[in-house]
């Protein structure tokens, strides 16, 4: 929880930068989830998948683009990163 309020006072004192290198994070990590997700097949569970990984990077970006607060953009941001990670896991193996 330390690591996590660190990180937020970090963040919501120059959420500007943070915020552009978010994005740029969260696409790269949500491609290579999608492109991993679509490797595997066509059916419907990578389907849904891969709109889950949709979901959570263009939620992302949308938070963004709506000026939220920077914790409420700092959280989607984890989120957005976390969800990608996880299906690239699940992906891969």
């Amino acid at each position: 929880m330390k690591l996590y309020k660190t990180l937020l006072a970090d963040f919501e004192e120059m959420s500007l930068g943070y915020s552009a290198m978010g994005i740029i994070a969260s696409s790269c990590l949500g491609s290579v989830a999608a492109m991993l997700i679509l490797m595997n097949g066509h059916s419907f569970v990578d389907m849904f998948q891969l709109f889950v990984v949709v979901v959570a990077c263009m939620g992302f970006n949308t938070v963004i683009l709506a000026q939220f607060k920077p914790k409420i953009v700092f959280n989607a941001l984890l989120l957005s990163l976390a969800v990608s990670s996880i299906f690239i896991l699940v992906n891969i193996f």
